[in-house]
């Protein structure tokens, strides 16, 4: 009998134990939204976004004025000066579309540059708040498909622990 209540014991242990661990949940999303450095991000993203178009547009519009420039004169052009005009076209458009492809990756790699410090201080807020109220886990919860109301919402300690005052 004392062994069978030992046993009883020895299995119910982890139970209680898990019994006592917290899991919290988060919306990482509306937390990073929040945080200054995004919006500073954000700025930085659109302001060489700007610069880009700016470039962009002047490309198309000497494209634009090259073409113009060609209808507009009324010589019987001989063979080699077409393929000459033709050339230059193409050339400028060979030009914009290296153009617009190596921006964007440049706009993608600036992106993760500047994500990337974002990312690590929110993750290192996340369990620095985990540690300090002894979650299990820590949840984002857009991709939790069911909370229980026992749940936790860490929101605002992780927001407190960032220095988000909104």
């Amino acid at each position: 009998m004392l062994k069978r209540l030992l046993l009883i014991m020895i299995l119910a242990a982890p139970i209680a134990v898990f019994a006592q661990e917290k899991i919290a949940y988060i919306n990482s999303q509306e937390i990073i939204s929040k945080m200054p450095e995004t919006k500073d991000m954000q700025a930085k993203l659109q302001a060489k976004q700007q610069t880009i178009e700016t470039s962009r547009a002047a490309i198309e519009a000497e494209f634009n004025n090259k073409v113009a420039e060609f209808q507009k004169d009324t010589t019987e052009p001989t063979e080699s000066v077409v393929k000459d005009r033709q050339k230059q076209l193409e050339d400028l458009k060979t030009r914009h579309d290296t153009f617009v492809q190596s921006s964007q990756t440049e706009l993608e790699k600036e992106y993760n540059d500047l994500l990337a410090p974002i990312q690590q201080k929110f993750m290192k807020a996340i369990k620095e708040v985990g540690d300090a109220q002894n979650y299990l886990f820590i949840i984002d919860a857009a991709s939790t498909l069911y909370s229980n109301p026992n749940a936790v919402n860490a929101n605002k300690l992780v927001e407190a622990k960032l220095g988000i005052t909104q």
